[in-house]
């Protein structure tokens, strides 16, 4: 299986990322999201994504550049990481044009390589908990901190083109987000066992 996946071919290209934010999360479903850590080579399917815009109070960069949230403004196709509730990291990509601080949040992929690794850093045997959920991805990806800033056109964290999904496409609203801040802004593809909560 990890012969599928070779550094440099079918990388996503910044020009995907320098779109409108709601597009490119609908447009990541199926596309693979690959670590080639020093444990080795990890990798999964996107299957849920949530996009954060301008305008959005639940957005990182609704009230402006931050020391945090600042690679939201930057250059698109980088990885925005940060961390929540004291205890958690999410990964984001970055989106929209320099200068506007929009970014599509990870929710769940489908472990498609490394599953010995994505297993020792999640401590959980069931292929099911490893990535179905934003901070377990990360923890069974081995995302940390320091791939904040990080250029996903370069790797060693990178997104490559996957196929085209045969799911539907599900929109919703997105998850633990305040009631005046609903918006249809989540998307999944129905029926895969792996996104965080159907």
């Amino acid at each position: 299986m990890l012969q599928e996946f070779d550094r440099g071919e079918e990388v996503l290209p910044r020009s995907f990322y320098a779109r409108d934010t709601v597009t490119v999360a609908r447009e990541l479903l199926g596309n693979i999201l690959i670590n080639y850590s020093p444990a080795g080579i990890v990798a999964g399917r996107i299957v849920e994504t949530e996009a954060y815009v301008q305008g959005d109070p639940a957005c990182h960069a609704s009230r402006g550049m931050t020391p945090r949230n600042r690679v939201m403004f930057g250059p698109p196709g980088h990885a925005y990481v940060y961390f929540i509730y004291g205890m958690y990291y999410c990964f984001n990509t970055v989106t929209a044009p320099a200068g506007v601080g929009e970014a599509v949040l990870l929710r769940a992929l489908e472990p498609l390589a490394g599953l010995p690794i994505m297993r020792a850093n999640r401590r959980r045997e069931k292929i099911v908990d490893l990535c179905s959920g934003p901070a377990k991805l990360v923890q069974a990806l081995g995302i940390t901190r320091a791939h904040n800033g990080a250029d996903l056109t370069a790797g060693p964290l990178v997104l490559l083109k996957g196929t085209e999904p045969k799911e539907r496409i599900i929109t919703t609203t997105r998850i633990g987000i305040n009631e005046v801040e609903k918006l249809p802004l989540r998307f999944y593809l129905e029926g895969n066992m792996y996104v965080s909560r159907k």
